[in-house]
């Protein structure tokens, strides 16, 4: 059955187990009302595919980024910097959509560390041997083997494959396996966790990754590990930005979480270019008073970023919001122009009150300016931008680079750019 963002469906009741409608209303992947005989399914900001008990839930994006093009914005938000391989600009996305990329990217990296030879490290051991290689194991020697000379336990360490990184990559293929449609994907999957250490069991593995420390010589294995983590973290509309999540039937991604991770970093990395950084401290936000109760909630837009010019007594701040909306035909909406006049109000110096609304265009890159006039002057500006999704991300972050540059040279000179 495939969904539309935003879109709704009928679905019989006998086709929805308990199971399943804990699932989905956990997940709030999907929005869930019982009718009279049925159950009407919305779909919300979520994409991707979910084996429920009876039926196959495939999620479709209203605005997607295209298929070729995602696992540079994915592996972008989770801040690889590495340049992906054209080899997988040819995947097919297949009818699980979105979700067979990261599989496929998973069998990619572990083929690369085949190909180099997986790293072998000394590894404890008990065994039971004929001859005494290592140390002696008493205690088991005394309850199992009841003094026998030929059958000797033993501790040692072995120099082999089977260290915590080769483990969580055959956990990962394991898995993959397991939830692909794709029966040519699924015994490639299956075939290469084969050349892997025996699997530890899922939970063992999210613990290695956990845990997990990198140096010179298991460098080579993040990337693998990183595909891993969205494999073995499992289903959960966040998973694919999130280290660490649950086990499900499915592979999900939230589109509007992923786009406000990639223009963050852009954000970060444009501003940081030209002087200015991320605002992230307690005294960088507007804050609430008065309300019932004892908290002060703030208003905060995804990305503040701050600026302080050599021989000013203050900063100056920029504010800019991710939008996962189609501004390059809608106009922006009340609800984010009142947002941003907020921000302006809160956060901006008044000879230059500015705020940025960025959104993915399919199209290309795009840019309009919103200007705010009231019977005292000038309100505010909203700047929107389209960044092109069908170039890689940094190629796509030019518009903003520019913006930001221009706003921090006016921050620096006092003039708003022109």
């Amino acid at each position: 059955m495939t969904l539309d963002e935003y879109a709704s469906c009928r679905v019989p009741t006998s086709d929805l187990s308990s199971e399943d409608l804990h699932r989905l209303r956990s997940l709030k992947s999907v929005g869930v009302v019982e009718k009279q005989g049925h159950y009407v399914l919305t779909a919300r900001t979520v994409t991707g595919v979910m084996e429920l008990s009876r039926i196959r839930l495939v999620l479709r994006p209203k605005f997607p980024i295209a298929g070729n093009r995602l696992i540079d914005w994915l592996s972008y938000a989770n801040g690889q910097n590495g340049t992906v391989d054209e080899e997988l600009r040819n995947w097919s996305l297949g009818k699980d959509g979105y979700a067979a990329l990261v599989p496929a990217a998973l069998l990619y990296e572990c083929r690369l560390l085949l190909r180099r030879g997986l790293r072998r490290d000394y590894v404890r051991r008990q065994r039971v041997d004929t001859a005494l290689r290592g140390r002696l194991n008493v205690e088991a020697q005394a309850t199992r083997c009841f003094g026998a000379v030929d059958r000797l336990h033993v501790r040692t360490f072995e120099y082999e494959d089977g260290g915590w990184e080769n483990l969580v990559c055959g956990a990962a293929l394991a898995t993959a396996a397991g939830r692909v449609s794709s029966p040519l994907l699924k015994h490639q999957l299956a075939s290469t966790a084969m050349d892997f250490p025996n699997s530890p069991r899922l939970a063992d593995a999210l613990s290695l990754l956990a845990r997990a420390q990198y140096s010179a010589p298991n460098a080579h294995y993040r990337p693998a590990h990183a595909w891993a983590r969205m494999v073995l973290g499992g289903g959960g509309p966040n998973d694919l930005l999130d280290p660490y999540g649950f086990g499900a039937q499915g592979l999900l991604l939230k589109l509007d979480g992923l786009w406000e991770s990639v223009v963050q970093r852009m954000a970060a990395e444009a501003a940081a270019a030209v002087g200015g950084r991320l605002a992230e401290d307690e005294t960088d936000r507007i804050r609430t008073h008065g309300r019932h109760g004892s908290g002060t909630p703030y208003f905060r837009p995804d990305v503040l970023l701050s600026f302080a010019p050599p021989g000013a007594s203050s900063a100056t701040y920029l504010a800019v919001d991710a939008k996962y909306k189609n501004y390059a035909k809608r106009n922006v909406s009340r609800e984010d122009r009142h947002q941003l006049l907020t921000y302006i109000a809160g956060y901006t110096d008044p000879a230059n009150p500015l705020a940025l609304v960025v959104h993915p265009d399919p199209q290309g890159p795009s840019s309009h300016r919103l200007e705010f006039q009231g019977p005292r002057g000038l309100v505010g500006r909203i700047l929107v931008l389209g960044l092109d999704t069908r170039s890689d991300p940094r190629t796509a972050a030019e518009p903003l680079r520019t913006e930001i540059a221009a706003f921090a040279a006016s921050a620096a000179t006092g003039r708003p750019p022109t």
